[in-house]
């Protein structure tokens, strides 16, 4: 019976990004699950996944497949998970071990790299970005040099690697000397609760926030390469001002630009003054509201210099909502023609996509119809397919690591 794992330990808080992947990955892979093979998910014992199942999280079993989820007490971020974590995947009989986190055992293919098929577990590594080598500026040296000492010994380890985007498997082909065939690109989906909503839920979700009935919408955190500053520079633009900019998502206080170049607006000479008042800062947003408040907006606005896929512009899309966003990394593979693209370094450019969106009802339709669309094509269905296809490939075929 091939025993696959999947790693989930990071699907914490702190990795909320990590946490809908692994747990969508789960839930659309239960399914698909051949009846003599055999799941296990491996998370931190203080965050239980929730898998959509009423019975014990414990053992779950499908219709043709047992899925079951076990707390492992090792941390992945302590040097006890390099002895720790191998003894206990060898004690499992595992076949295949999937890491969705670059730091991972990264002793496991060590006996079988000097001797294939002998010993060692295959591993499956998935990686989302190289935001700490492409901005270092934003990272201390320190940072830069775990991530890529890290990131090196996880591709050493890895028998394969998944990319959640094209751009992202690019991206790491130009870093690292990675052969082109041990990487594969797999694009994520939004989660199914991301759909339009009706207008009685949106209506009690702006009662919620105090949010007026017209307003642009940006979710994201504020990290530097998200490009808060210039989104808010380009929102003062719009002279008068067609609506409220909502910024919404975790805000890291390391990073109070955006927020001062605010002020800093909001004092000059009208008619910017009193410019602050129409913009609002919500910080971290339930998951529960999210989907009313994307529904509610009349544009999502995402301007950041750099994403690994740009899943929040997917979730605007699949619940209707018109988007402007930029035009690098993988967001114009994501958005397609169903977005209004612009140079996230060109705050006029931003200012012209977002006017020309407030402005025009018919275009905005027109987005929403073919957002709606483009989102349908990305689906957790499809991409547990491929990802079962690779767990199933990856445990009987080798392939040398790379030398990295």
């Amino acid at each position: 019976m091939p025993h696959f794992v999947l790693d989930a330990r990071t699907a914490t808080p702190h990795f909320p990004g990590i946490g809908r992947y692994v747990t969508n990955l789960a839930r659309a892979m239960t399914p698909l699950l051949a009846a003599d093979e055999r799941l296990t998910i491996l998370h931190d014992p203080a965050h239980q996944l929730s898998l959509g199942n009423s019975r014990s999280p414990a053992s779950l079993t499908g219709a043709s497949a047992q899925i079951r989820s076990m707390p492992v007490a090792a941390s992945p971020f302590s040097l006890a998970q390099q002895t720790e974590l191998p003894r206990l995947l060898r004690d499992m009989g595992a076949d295949l071990y999937h890491s969705a986190y670059f730091l991972m055992p990264y002793a496991l293919r060590r006996a079988e790299s000097r001797a294939p098929g002998r010993e060692g577990v295959p591993t499956l590594l998935t990686v989302y970005d190289l935001i700490p080598l492409l901005f270092p500026h934003q990272s201390t040296l320190r940072a830069r040099f775990l991530a890529r000492w890290a990131t090196r010994l996880a591709l050493r380890a890895a028998r394969r690697v998944i990319a959640i985007s094209d751009a992202t498997r690019r991206d790491f082909l130009d870093h690292f000397r990675l052969l082109p065939e041990k990487i594969q690109a797999i694009p994520l989906a939004a989660d199914p609760a991301f759909r339009p909503q009706s207008r009685e839920t949106v209506a009690a979700v702006r009662a919620r926030y105090d949010l007026p009935e017209r307003y642009l919408l940006y979710l994201g955190s504020n990290k530097p390469h998200k490009n808060l500053e210039r989104l808010v520079e380009a929102w003062a633009l719009l002279q008068p001002q067609p609506a409220a900019l909502v910024i919404a998502g975790s805000w890291d206080s390391r990073y109070p630009e955006a927020r001062q170049r605010a002020a800093a607006l909001s004092r000059s000479p009208a008619p910017l003054a009193g410019l602050e008042r129409q913009l609002l800062w919500l910080g971290p947003v339930p998951e529960a509201d999210l989907p009313a408040l994307y529904s509610g907006a009349l544009l999502f606005v995402f301007p950041s210099l750099y994403e690994g896929f740009g899943l929040p512009v997917l979730e605007a899309m699949a619940c209707g909502t018109p988007v402007a966003c930029s035009n690098t990394s993988s967001l114009p593979e994501v958005a397609g023609d169903a977005a209004l693209l612009a140079n996230p370094l060109d705050t006029q450019e931003l200012a012209r996509a977002m006017r020309t969106a407030l402005e025009d009802e018919s275009l905005r339709q027109e987005m929403s119809e073919k957002g709606l669309k483009r989102a349908q094509g990305f689906s957790w269905l499809r991409t547990a397919q491929r990802t079962l296809e690779t767990y199933r490939t990856s445990r009987t075929s080798y392939a040398h690591p790379s030398h990295l």
